[in-house]
């Protein structure tokens, strides 16, 4: 069954106005997120050892300065978000930024890898100039828990003094995937970190990017930002160039976008990277290289427009995932940009089984 359109929340304005309307719109969804997210966390299925509620709450105090300092706007609209939700500024860092938080209270109290810590298992490309008529691309599936599907919503927002950006994310969370009207455009997908910290969370780190206006500028907000966890980042801007980035707490190996596309998935390939990153389960260790491959394959020769890349987001060999046990992990969403002609093509849901949309900008 086919669902459109994805869910979207309009805000112009201040960043307390933005973070405001995003939580009062959708409180009672984002209390209830949250409090899974805790008790996740609690029973140490996430986690990799069980803890106390007084101590995740008090961890996630602890990361507040590190989002106040990285960018004191984006704070503020976490602040508001967390205000009109009803819930804390903890609570909102850790709904916003779970497995980041995740890999920093591993970190803490030095849990094992649970299974269960797979989620945000993205399947991630970015595709030159040379290959795209002349306007690149990056695109990329959203692989979260099947429950997580439901929270999925697209913002669009335009800042007082920061580019206007269209940004794929979740209820509670301050953003995920996204581009702005400048033509930077940044993706991710998960790595699962051995070096987590009290830092600030990725969610924080892909908006402050966005507020950039060039795939430089936007590196440089990465490179410099004190991380609380592991992921991996692709940025594009509308003159085609672009990284990948294995972003770790403590190594941040980057790759510059040159003649051929860049496909990326939920291992680190760097050896800096590798050095720092947690082991994973087998299975899902050999499903992230099944993805990569298929991905490179798809990808390997010919002109690449919107309806190849739909397709390879749509592919039911490897990349768009079905829940199936013991993860239950599935495509909930999928997102394609082009920086230099800023268009944004969102999709909720599996692509398999939904429609893309063109997403308008906010005066549209």
């Amino acid at each position: 069954m086919k669902r459109s359109p994805i869910r979207t929340f309009d805000a112009k304005g201040s960043y307390e106005s933005i973070g405001y309307g995003h939580g009062s719109q959708f409180a009672d969804e984002i209390q209830e997120y949250a409090a899974d997210r805790i008790r996740l966390v609690a029973g140490g299925s996430w986690s990799g050892s069980p803890i106390g509620k007084t101590d995740i709450l008090d961890l996630a105090e602890s990361m507040i300065p590190a989002h106040r300092n990285f960018d004191e706007d984006i704070f503020s609209e976490l602040v508001a978000l967390a205000e009109g939700a009803q819930i804390s500024v903890a609570e909102a860092i850790i709904v916003g930024g779970f497995t980041d938080f995740v890999d920093a209270v591993r970190a803490e109290i030095g849990g094992g890898i649970p299974p269960e810590l797979q989620e945000d298992d993205c399947t991630a490309v970015l595709v030159p100039n040379s290959r795209a008529a002349g306007a690149g691309f990056l695109a990329q599936t959203w692989d979260m828990h099947d429950t997580a599907t439901e929270h999925v919503v697209l913002l669009r927002i335009a800042p007082d003094d920061s580019p206007a950006a269209i940004v794929f994310t979740t209820t509670g969370c301050v953003g995920q995937i996204g581009m702005n009207e400048e033509g930077v455009a940044v993706g991710i997908n998960n790595l699962t970190g051995g070096d987590g910290k009290r830092g600030v969370a990725w969610t924080s780190v892909v908006r402050g990017m966005l507020r950039e206006g060039t795939a430089d500028e936007a590196l440089k907000v990465l490179l410099d930002a004190d991380l609380a966890g592991a992921h991996n980042y692709l940025i594009m801007d509308k003159t085609g160039k672009g990284f990948n980035v294995e972003a770790m707490p403590s190594a941040r190996p980057v790759q510059e976008l040159h003649g051929e596309p860049i496909v990326h998935t939920n291992h680190a390939v760097a050896s800096s990277a590798i050095a720092v990153q947690a082991d994973r389960p087998d299975d899902l260790l050999e499903n992230s290289m099944r993805r990569l491959a298929r991905g490179n394959e798809l990808l390997e020769s010919g002109a690449v427009d919107t309806q190849r890349l739909v397709e390879l987001t749509q592919d039911q060999e490897a990349i768009c995932r079905k829940p199936e046990e013991p993860y239950f992990i599935e495509s909930s969403g999928a997102a394609i940009m082009r920086p230099a002609t800023n268009e944004f093509w969102a999709c909720w849901g599996q692509p398999s089984d939904n429609d893309y949309e063109l997403i308008g900008w906010i005066d549209d």
